[in-house]
C-alpha cells in the first residue's frame, strides 16, 4: 500500500510516480495522469501475489483491456561473501526505466526497434490512460523485488498510436 516501507528499499511514493509519468507525458504532449488509490488497492494485491506465487518474478495479471499494466523487477545487491541485501529503488527509477524505452519507439512506424522491447514507454504515455497507481512488494528470502504500475483505461492497442 502506499507509503508501504522496507529497510533500505524507500517507499512507494504516489506524488513521485506521478509526476515522474507526466514528465515523460509532457514530452510529447499528452495530458497529466492523476494517481488512483484503487489501481494501487489492485497493483499492491498483484504484487503481494507474484511474492507469494510466483517469488517475484515477473508476470503480467489481467487479461488484455482490464488495466493497462507495468512491471519492473529489482534484484538484490550481491556481495562477494554470499551476504544479500535490498537494492534501495526510488519511486522515479522503474518510470524511468519504462520511459528510457522511448529511444526504441518509432511513432512514425508505430513500432519498437527490431528486438528491442517499447510497450512499457507505450503504455505510460498513453494518450486516453488517465489514471495510474503503482506498488511493490520485496521478496524477502531473495531479497528482490517486483514493482507494479496499473493504468486505466488500458492503452496498447494494436494497431493504434499511443498519441
Amino acid at each position: 500500500m502506499l507509503g508501504t516501507s522496507y529497510a533500505g528499499a524507500g517507499v512507494v511514493d504516489s506524488e513521485t510516480i506521478v509526476a515522474t509519468h507526466n514528465k515523460w507525458r509532457a514530452q510529447v504532449g499528452v495530458g497529466k495522469l492523476s494517481y488512483s488509490p484503487e489501481l494501487e488497492v489492485s497493483a499492491q494485491a498483484w504484487a503481494d501475489n507474484l511474492k507469494q506465487t510466483n517469488r517475484c518474478k515477473m508476470r503480467h495479471s489481467t487479461p488484455e483491456g482490464r488495466y493497462g499494466e507495468n512491471l519492473y523487477w529489482a534484484s538484490a545487491l550481491a556481495w562477494s561473501d554470499g551476504r544479500r541485501e535490498l537494492q534501495k529503488v526510488s519511486s522515479e527509477k522503474p518510470v524511468d526505466s519504462w520511459g528510457s524505452e522511448k529511444l526504441d519507439y518509432s511513432y512514425k512506424k508505430n513500432s519498437c526497434k527490431p528486438g528491442k522491447m517499447c510497450g512499457h514507454y507505450t503504455q505510460m504515455v498513453w494518450r486516453t490512460s488517465t489514471q495510474v497507481g503503482c506498488a511493490m512488494a520485496v521478496c524477502e528470502d531473495s531479497q528482490e523485488q517486483v514493482w507494479v504500475c496499473q493504468y486505466q483505461p488500458a492503452g496498447n492497442w494494436v494497431g493504434s498510436k499511443p498519441y
